[in-house]
């Protein structure tokens, strides 16, 4: 039974119900399930579009809504087209032999939930981008099986975009899986009550990254000082220390925009508060830095120890995650650790007034927002409970919750143009100033590779604001050449990345300075620039002032992205999708419109073969020397010099870069 009620279309039958509703431009929600259907916080925008034609006949139904249509037959079965008629998906058919079609709502036993599952069938050619953050090899997903889910390194974010001109986001934070097989592409939940998806049609990737970005949520305008260098490690272990590196920059005449305090600067895990033994005098320290123009920012932990201040005050208000069975420990590092629930309301104002009264009110105003998967001892989430359900069933959106925390804080404080660090993010997380990198990930030049195909799906993704600790974070000798060379091309490489970011757990290790608090643990060598010799400190001087030097096109980039949604890095089919052989780049991109970025990713490499995209002209940021786009070249690639081309046909302002030393 078919029924129309004002823009949305219906379709019941027995105790399932089907409901489809524009839901932005060009654009549609889709529902199914056997319950009243969920109006609850998710990853989309209460963003309806009215101007909608809906038509029911005695064998199908049909709703359309600009470029995207939808027709429904008796049976229930859907299919999806653009405004011209072809087909983008449909669900697979239920057979009498097979059993199963489309849509499979399976009741979890015992349970009012259910497992459910969704089948569309696809073309075996198709190309598939986006998903979020995975550390392997593929940036195009067909054929892969990815998990939904969030790891150290790993990021859940299900949108994707096709090159059959549409994307679509599985709306639902339960643990599942996507498969996108060659035949059907396949979303499962393990513990849901709906089947819910948006889909959107659109004739170029950017008009479908911008209907998705109206839905989901921008970023805010990233402030200028976010635009420069950021200095960290693992970890300075006392104040004096800190400044000390500032106070160098200072002295090198080298542009620090932050520097950072990592993670036990505070006597407990849950104290949310400086260690008094190493961080005597903060507020002297935050206003030195500032009169220095270097923000200050500081690592914030979801843990808490049950010696911290706070740990009795949680417990007895419900703001720490729930085990269904077994000891509450939920993850382990220097003591037995249970996690705040960021999806408890109530918690998120409990932490916020600690933050507010240790940290905000002495001047700090950007935040490292760490193990924001979060992360468990034991993957185990049949076990852990939120306020939002057990986290089967909503674990994903955690750390969109984690990062409302603060964004909702600091906004009540004020302050607009929000941006946090954090490790991890679901859909929708951009639009409460997260900034995400790539979490604690080998250092290799492999790894390197991983990271330009995860940065450029997570901008697919929709979160435009990713970077990653350059020379990764595991296992990089501050002495070894190879390792200075990857820090080199890493460091290359990140110049072009929306923030520019030194991080990582450099060997040899040092010891720990003290018994208690934040002495209890190691530091790494030393990571700043000049950590790395004569000729990368001259490298990492150059491309800093690079950077510097690109402000004002950075600028417009990001403007960008706060109106539009549109990422900063991008694959080279965002700007040229009428070149087929754009689709098939995954190790170079562009940053912006206007600068083509290859990045040298193998040891000892000293040339490097370049792509130009059809239909444009193109300059060799180095030599001067142009091109003709719709061909492959091979430049030379010395140490010092990453590959940069500039198009001559963007419209973005170029003139201070053409112009600059090379």
């Amino acid at each position: 039974m078919f029924k129309k009620e004002n823009n949305k279309l219906y379709w019941f039958y027995d105790k399932e119900k089907l409901l489809i509703e524009p839901w932005g431009k060009n654009s549609f929600r889709i529902r199914a399930g056997y319950t009243e259907f969920s109006n609850e916080e998710s990853a989309l925008l209460n963003i309806l579009e009215e101007d909608t034609d809906i038509q029911i006949n005695k064998e199908e139904a049909f709703i359309v809504n600009g470029k995207i249509n939808v027709t429904v037959n008796l049976s229930g079965h859907i299919t999806i087209r653009n405004h011209k008629g072809e087909i983008l998906l449909k669900e697979s058919e239920y057979t009498y032999q097979l059993k199963y079609g489309g849509r499979q709502i399976i009741p979890n036993v015992g349970s009012s939930d259910y497992t459910i599952s969704m089948r569309l069938e696809t073309q075996p050619n198709e190309k598939i981008f986006g998903m979020g953050q995975y550390q392997h090899d593929f940036f195009n997903l067909k054929g892969c099986m990815v998990e939904l889910t969030h790891r150290n390194s790993q990021i859940s974010i299900p949108f994707f975009l096709s090159n059959l001109g549409y994307g679509m986001l599985w709306n639902n934070p339960s643990i599942g899986k996507a498969s996108f097989n060659l035949n059907v592409t396949e979303f499962t939940a393990e513990c849901s009550n709906q089947i819910d998806y948006w889909i959107t049609a659109g004739d170029t990737p950017a008009q479908i990254e911008e209907s998705y970005a109206e839905v989901t949520g921008k970023v805010p305008m990233m402030p200028e000082y976010a635009m420069g260098l950021w200095q960290s490690k693992l970890r300075y272990q006392n104040q004096e220390e800190l400044l000390g590196i500032a106070r160098k920059y200072k002295d090198e005449q080298v542009p620090l925009s932050v520097i950072v305090i990592d993670f036990f600067h505070w006597p407990n895990q849950g104290d949310w508060c400086f260690d008094e033994t190493y961080w005597p005098d903060p507020l002297a320290m935050i206003t030195e830095l500032e009169n220095m123009g270097i923000e200050t920012m500081i690592s914030v932990w979801p843990t808490v120890e049950s010696t911290s201040l706070n740990y009795h005050e949680m417990v007895e208000k419900g703001f720490l995650v729930k085990t269904d069975r077994g000891v509450r420990t939920q993850f382990q590092f220097l003591g037995q650790t249970e996690i705040f629930d960021a999806t408890n309301a109530d918690a998120r104002k409990y932490l916020w007034e600690k933050i507010k009264a240790n940290y905000y009110d002495y001047g700090i105003k950007t935040f490292w927002l760490d193990e924001a998967e979060p992360e468990f001892s034991v993957y185990d989430h049949d076990i852990y409970r939120f306020e939002s359900g057990p986290s089967k069933k909503t674990g994903n959106m955690y750390p969109l919750c984690y990062s409302k925390t603060f964004y909702d804080g600091m906004r009540k404080e004020g302050q607009t143009n929000i941006i946090n660090l954090v490790r991890a993010a679901w859909a929708g997380s951009q639009r409460y100033g997260a900034l995400v990198w790539s979490g604690d990930i080998p250092s290799t030049f492999q790894s390197l590779n991983h990271q330009v195909k995860a940065g450029l799906s997570m901008g697919i993704a929709g979160i435009p604001w990713w970077t990653t600790d350059i020379g990764g974070f595991h296992g990089g000798n501050i002495h070894d050449s190879e390792f200075k060379e990857l820090m080199i091309r890493w460091f290359q490489y990140a110049t072009f990345c929306p923030v520019l970011r030194m991080h990582g757990d450099r060997l040899p290790s040092k010891p720990p300075i003290g018994e208690s608090g934040g002495g209890l643990c190691h530091s790494g060598a030393e990571n700043e620039i000049w950590s790395y010799g004569e000729e990368a400190y001259n490298i990492f001087k150059y491309y800093i002032s690079l950077r510097e030097s690109l402000k004002l096109y950075i600028k417009e980039i990001m403007l960008k992205a706060h109106n539009k949604g549109t990422p900063p890095m991008r694959p080279l089919f965002y700007e040229f999708p009428d070149d087929p052989d754009a689709w098939e780049v995954d190790n170079q991109f562009m940053f912006g419109s206007s600068l083509l970025i290859a990045p040298v990713l193998e040891y000892k490499a000293r040339k490097r073969n370049i792509y130009l995209p059809k239909g444009t002209k193109w300059e060799d940021f180095w030599t001067k020397q142009q091109y003709i786009g719709g061909q492959s070249i091979e430049i030379d690639a010395p140490i010092d010099k990453l590959p940069i081309m500039i198009n001559l046909n963007s419209e973005l302002t170029l003139n201070h870069l053409r112009s600059n030393d090379r």
